[in-house]
């Protein structure tokens, strides 16, 4: 006998997609909307207030059960949970969050990954996702040609600049074999020498950057002293400070000892597309592979990182064949193998929203953004250079900007910033420079004004000169 046909689908468990997903969406994101208001209300700063142990305890008891006997149905989960989570989320929105590289992403990026969530494309095979394919391949092509000028460019879209510094550095190791040696400077992303253990390379070597950046005499002393192949990893925005790296001068080195360049430039890499800043990144088209994240100042959701490099070819390594994805005789066929275009199997269509955002801002509009930003951190950094309680490490490169109340010691800022965060009234972060700690203002919100900003620092001086 044939198996009884399945159950029908429980009536409160509408799907996304199909002829009626838009109707089943639309009332459920008029409470999401709504929820994110008044959890957004409830907070009322950029960050809860109480501490991790409060806000764990508002978490639990707004929950409840997880996973109830019974469903509370989908307006009550939603208002319950978007709310919670709003009411105890850090808003990289709000002008006074601005600890890390955690921007605020544009409402049309947002949007646009509501549709992606509503299709869930896959990029693993063609037949899962046939629009979406055929967008990435066109996104990443025209996104590799900003960074090189090359006749066949391409990018890979990558979760981060984790994930683009890891792809970068295996690479380099097919290019080179197992006993490549990776030199990076201190001020280098922890992803790297991370990246050289899981690939299992021989441990990465830290040359020291007691300026910030990577100085390229003590580059050339270490070329001139390590033996066999040599990746050097240089960065263009470092996380502590927003710094550059030489990169012209690092380049010539590289290229007079036959060694491969890679720029961890996920923070900076973006200013390529502002014509006012773009020649901050001077040199970047040398290397053999650049990071980029436009999750920093690109201000789209979680991911939206990029490995870009001159020529297609290079990204051969990555080539893998599974039958039930992309069989060979498909392949010969025309359907497009979309395997080698990363490490992960399922994979969300990230180049939507990024090309969303593209089409809606243009180049100009892009630029802008990217050019208040950048007028922001140099407006916070004058106002404290020019404030006799604050000690200014130095203007920005960026968008970070390092200070310190005068006078005060280590452990008074230390003290000084897990207060804001108890209080709940304002998100920075700490960075080391010339052996002391200093406060760091990230700013990514092209939103933030010049009277945010006297906010903050009046926030400031009236919490260290009591």
């Amino acid at each position: 006998m044939p198996e009884p046909a399945p159950p029908p689908a429980h009536p409160t468990a509408p799907l996304a997609g199909g002829p009626g997903g838009p109707d089943a969406l639309r009332p459920l994101l008029d409470t999401v909307l709504t929820a994110l208001a008044t959890g957004a209300a409830e907070r009322g700063g950029p960050l809860p207030a109480g501490g991790p142990d409060t806000v764990t305890a508002r978490v639990r008891a707004a929950l409840g059960e997880v996973f109830p006997a019974h469903g509370t149905g989908d307006h009550e989960a939603l208002r319950t949970l978007v709310h919670t989570l709003t009411a105890g989320a850090a808003d990289p929105a709000h002008p006074l969050c601005a600890a890390h590289l955690h921007c605020p992403p544009l409402a049309v990026a947002a949007a646009a990954d509501l549709a992606v969530s509503a299709l869930n494309p896959s990029l693993d095979s063609w037949d899962q996702a046939p629009a979406a394919s055929a967008l990435e391949a066109e996104l990443t092509r025209t996104l590799a040609a900003e960074f090189y000028d090359t006749p066949h460019p391409d990018a890979l879209l990558t979760t981060g600049g984790t994930e683009a510094n890891q792809l970068a550095l295996l690479l380099a190791r097919e290019r080179h074999g197992p006993h490549l040696t990776v030199l990076h400077g201190a001020n280098a992303h922890h992803s790297v020498p991370r990246a050289a253990w899981l690939l299992g390379l021989p441990p990465a070597v830290a040359l020291p950057t007691p300026s910030g950046t990577l100085d390229p005499a003590t580059l050339a002393e270490a070329l001139a002293t390590t033996p066999g192949p040599v990746l050097v990893t240089a960065t263009a925005g470092t996380t502590d400070a927003g710094l550059i790296d030489p990169l012209h001068p690092l380049a010539d080195l590289c290229a007079a000892h036959h060694t491969d360049l890679h720029i961890d430039a996920a923070y900076g890499g973006t200013l390529a597309l502002s014509p006012r800043h773009r020649d901050k990144l001077s040199g970047l088209s040398r290397a053999h592979s650049v990071t980029v994240d436009l999750h920093k100042l690109g201000w789209q959701p979680v991911a939206a990182g990029l490995l870009v490099v001159p020529d297609t070819t290079l990204l051969a390594p990555l080539a893998h064949q599974a039958d039930y994805l992309n069989p060979t005789d498909d392949t010969e066929a025309g359907l497009p193998d979309l395997l080698g275009r990363s490490l992960r199997t399922t994979r969300r269509p990230d180049a939507f929203k990024i090309a969303a955002t593209l089409r809606s801002l243009g180049r100009d509009g892009l630029a802008d953004l990217l050019d208040r930003t950048c007028a922001a951190a140099h407006h916070l950094a004058g106002l404290l250079d020019a404030h006799p309680r604050f000690e200014l490490h130095a203007h920005p490169t960026l968008t970070t900007v390092l200070f310190r109340p005068t006078p005060t010691d280590d452990a008074h800022l230390a003290d000084l910033r897990r207060t804001l965060l108890q209080d709940g009234t304002a998100v920075l972060g700490r960075a080391t420079a010339d052996g002391r700690l200093w406060l760091k203002a990230t700013l990514l919100n092209p939103h933030t004004t010049a009277r945010d900003l006297d906010a903050l620092v009046t926030l400031l001086e009236g919490r260290t000169h009591r």
